[in-house]
């Protein structure tokens, strides 16, 4: 474990003496040094006071060492943009579950989506909203609803309701495949998403309407994933029957021909 080494190095970074420390963390300054020096370990409530401290997680401050990685992330690390990708911390999801002891599917309406980037991760905020269940999805999985907003994702409409499937590893997401994505900038956003990751530590949203240009967002802005299963609208889709389409084309060559022939008819005179 790198513990010892860790939190020495970080605290050199924060450029505070041990005495600072110890008082910053209720402990006393022979017991940091203790630490420090590898002679004694903390008990999990101590972990804890480090953790929220330096902003960096228990697993990290045990069991990574600190000074191997980059400047550029190790500097994010200690902005508490400390992102599990893989999702083998558990993530913080609040749910909601039925009489059986089933999971709900939670309903994210537009009036509550703005308000959802504060309130995600509030088992208060969750449990005030609007819940249902669709009885061919997986009792296996964790699914939500969000109403959609804006014309960027043809056919689904604005003000469709989208059901995602809770994604834990992002780094299983799949190119090309439609996400709701929230971030802490856009919030809920239902897009194209394709993984970026590994190579840029991003991912790339993009749309199904070409008037909207696909941009990237970085890891540490994103919340919450969830995979697109389906759609449910209100509004039935207009329907034109290849008899219309032919009717409306001779429509239009009929006009055509008395246009020219009007044209003709004029240039005679």
């Amino acid at each position: 474990m790198f513990f010892a080494k860790n939190i020495q190095l970080l605290r050199k970074r924060k450029k505070r003496s041990q005495e600072e420390l110890a008082t910053a963390l209720g402990l006393k300054r022979t017991t940091l040094s203790a630490y420090e020096q590898g002679v004694a370990e903390p008990n999990l409530e101590t972990l804890v006071r480090f953790s929220r401290f330096f902003k960096i997680s228990i697993d990290k401050l045990l069991m990574v060492d600190l000074s191997t990685l980059s400047e550029m992330y190790l500097s994010e690390l200690e902005k508490g943009l400390d992102t599990d990708i893989t999702g083998k911390r558990i993530r913080v999801l609040a749910t909601t579950v039925n009489e059986q002891n089933e999971d709900n599917i939670e309903v994210v309406p537009l009036k509550a989506k703005a308000g959802y980037t504060a309130g995600y991760a509030d088992p208060e905020f969750v449990r005030v909203l609007p819940t249902f269940h669709l009885p061919f999805l997986s009792k296996e999985k964790k699914y939500r609803t969000f109403q959609i907003s804006g014309d960027s994702m043809p056919p689904v409409p604005h003000g469709a309701w989208v059901t995602g499937e809770y994604v834990q590893n992002w780094n299983h997401i799949r190119n090309g495949f439609p996400h709701i994505v929230v971030t802490r900038e856009e919030g809920v956003v239902f897009k194209i998403v394709y993984n970026k990751i590994k190579e840029h530590n991003t991912l790339v949203l993009a749309s199904t309407n070409p008037l909207y240009k696909p941009y990237e967002v970085h890891i540490h802005d994103v919340l919450e994933i969830w995979l697109f299963v389906n759609y449910i609208n209100h509004t039935a889709p207009e329907i034109q029957s290849e008899q219309n389409d032919l009717s409306k084309a001779i429509h239009e060559l009929k006009n055509e021909v008395k246009t020219l022939k009007q044209t003709l008819t004029s240039k005679n005179f």
